[in-house]
């Protein structure tokens, strides 16, 4: 059984939070109380649980309910699994491709300010700068599909809005006729993914502003006036944005690993903590930024934050509620994906993936749902109890 941590971000929260919270009193939002509370009491007596017992070698355990919050390092392994287990039958055998927008440093924090709409838009423009590229005859002239995920973090941390896109190698032709693939190794080029996403993003930007609905606060306020926010553009349209793209993945597989380390990731996981001591909170980050000679070994460093400074940062990537952060668009949009996707097998020559019989098959015995990590025998609950309270309500103190 794998040991718990030595340190988790639950213990940063119990020991500093309660403190922090007062100091901070009315300038937290209550998504990010709420969020302090479900990690703090995930796994714990305070949302119930069970006792199992062995079938095998007779061994008790007491096993605490989770949080099931999308912000808890502890809760993503499962979840990621579940969406992995379905993601076999959307992979078709071409390249597929890495690609990565993100939104310079004066539109993230404007983005902060107004994360539903920009995180949004993020997500939409970058999506229109693949499609529109791709089908246009003199790159790719194809309709391509894209899985695009949202990350707000860098490795300190701070703020840094981009999406990650899975994109396969090609696409249908105009009529659907024909699969078109991409020159090997080679995906769209990105000096013209970046002007259009660049071009593209400032336009609906505008848009929003126009239309009221972009908020400012404190240094950014006066964006609020219709002619500082267009003498504020003035250098965004003139600046490089960031559009990187990868070399292809090496086949499905690959893929799949890859998506299993980015979807369900959170700001910072358990086990880049260091330590909690008097100086503050030690956690591993890489420096992108660092000279890669010597291997690339000074990239990877640690990092000291006060207890409170941890929390902040960890605390600026709350989503919105409902907020989604895997989107599929064009052939992979969820509305038309199975068709697309039967009718591009079919023009590859290859067969779908087969049913998961055991899904249909009643006299299957089902997997148990508790498994012994000593014996690998299924565990019976003895008994059940109830939480003492509500996973989501904000702290009491």
């Amino acid at each position: 059984m794998q040991g718990r941590p030595a340190l988790e971000v639950a213990d940063i929260f119990r020991a500093h939070g309660p403190a922090w919270r007062e100091a901070e009193r009315g300038h937290l939002s209550l998504a990010q109380l709420k969020v302090m509370s479900a990690i703090t009491q995930c796994r714990t007596a305070a949302l119930g649980g069970h006792v199992l017992r062995c079938d095998g070698c007779g061994l008790d355990q007491v096993s605490y309910n989770s949080c099931r919050d999308r912000h808890c390092p502890k809760c993503q392994s499962s979840a990621a699994k579940r969406w992995l287990d379905a993601r076999p039958a959307d992979l078709l055998p071409v390249e597929y491709y890495h690609v990565v927008f993100t939104l310079p440093a004066p539109i993230a924090d404007i983005a902060y300010q107004n994360k539903a709409a920009l995180y949004g838009l993020l997500f939409d423009i970058a999506a229109e700068t693949l499609l529109r590229i791709a089908a246009d005859p003199k790159h790719l002239g194809a309709s391509i599909g894209a899985t695009l995920v949202l990350h707000t973090w860098g490795s300190a941390l701070t703020h840094h809005p981009h999406v990650h896109g899975i994109v396969p190698g090609g696409g249908l032709a105009p009529d659907g006729a024909r699969w078109i693939a991409c020159r090997p190794g080679f995906f769209l080029p990105v000096r013209v993914l970046s002007r259009l996403f660049r071009r593209r993003f400032l336009e609906e930007l505008q848009h929003m502003h126009d239309g009221g609905k972009l908020r400012f606060f404190g240094q950014h306020a006066a964006l609020a006036d219709a002619d500082a926010f267009k003498a504020w553009l003035t250098p965004l349209r003139k600046c490089e944005w960031v559009v990187y793209a990868k070399r292809p993945f090496a086949g499905p597989q690959a893929v799949l690993a890859y998506l299993s380390r980015y979807t369900h990731r959170v700001a910072i996981s358990n086990s880049r903590l260091l330590a909690m001591d008097e100086r503050g909170v030690t956690f591993r980050w890489k420096d992108y930024r660092a000279n890669k000679g010597g291997g690339g070994k000074t990239r990877h460093k640690a990092m000291t934050l006060s207890p409170q400074e941890f929390m902040r940062r960890f605390l600026l990537h709350v989503l919105p509620g409902g907020f989604h952060r895997i989107r599929h668009y064009g052939l992979l949009a969820n509305s038309n994906r199975r068709d697309n996707l039967a009718l591009a097998r079919e023009l590859l020559r290859v067969t779908s993936p087969p049913p998961d019989e055991s899904a249909d098959d009643a006299s299957a015995a089902p997997a148990p749902t508790f498994v012994c990590a000593h014996c690998g025998h299924a565990m019976v609950v003895l008994q059940v109890f109830l939480r003492d309270c509500s996973i989501r309500a904000p702290p009491s103190q």
